[in-house]
């Protein structure tokens, strides 16, 4: 039976990303976004019958529970759930919108716990299971401007081992994935000078790629890694070694 994965915040990056190597093993996925990007609509075209792509506002934490609900009937008991919708804003915290702050622990920290509770419940009727809460380096390293940022997802990771502990006898791991510095949308104010001198921190020479992260996401997918829980795994070329 094909195994169904959710993936939220699939429309760029490394959401298209993890999205593209499930379909490449055989998985059928469930892109959540707010918008359907014209390269995640390309990648619907061109599997018709493996994905489906659902608009939802994770942000509005009281439409989540009717958003699984509907999800499960649609689509069945999801294997799997990929918490990958995040929001990141720079800024000092002295200067931070109230509105800004709510806005990110809701969409970074809340959504994903709503999100394992409900989907959580058909994969404890299924005994198997697997959650994947992408987190980032930012959470153990700490960055200047990214307070909060970094606030949520050391909470993600916290609740993760927290969740593993819980779930674990039903056959359901929990696992985090910590990339370190991108090119992708959330990162492209990084240039020139700033973007060399992470690139010089790294012993590989460069930075992670979506690929390289979403390839950490397929492995705890993997029945290679069905002992592998309660663990953060780190992708970002080394330059937090």
């Amino acid at each position: 039976m094909t195994k169904l994965v959710v993936v939220t915040g699939a429309s760029r990056g490394l959401g298209l990303a993890i999205c593209r190597q499930l379909l490449s093993a055989g998985y059928q996925v469930v892109a959540l976004a707010r918008t359907q990007s014209p390269e995640l609509s390309a990648l619907a075209a061109r599997h018709a019958t493996a994905l489906s792509f659902v608009a939802a506002d994770l942000s509005d934490l009281e439409a989540i529970a009717p958003l699984c609900t509907e999800l499960v009937k649609q689509h069945g008991r999801p294997y799997a759930l990929i918490n990958n919708a995040a929001v990141g804003y720079d800024g000092v915290l002295a200067t931070m919108h109230n509105s800004e702050i709510n806005t990110l622990l809701n969409l970074n920290i809340q959504a994903p716990i709503l999100l394992c509770k409900y989907l959580l419940r058909p994969m404890l009727l299924n005994q198997s299971g697997r959650i994947v809460n992408i987190s980032s380096i930012i959470a153990r390293t700490g960055f200047n401007g990214l307070s909060v940022y970094a606030a949520s997802k050391a909470a993600l990771e916290g609740f993760s081992k927290s969740l593993a502990r819980e779930v674990g006898k039903a056959g359901i791991t929990v696992n985090c994935v910590a990339p370190g510095y991108m090119q992708t949308d959330m990162t492209n104010s990084l240039q020139g000078e700033k973007l060399e001198s992470i690139k010089r921190r790294s012993p590989l020479g460069r930075l992670a790629t979506p690929d390289d992260a979403a390839g950490a996401v397929l492995y705890l997918l993997s029945e290679q890694a069905s002992a592998v829980t309660g663990t953060t795994i780190t992708v970002d070329a080394g330059s937090t070694a």
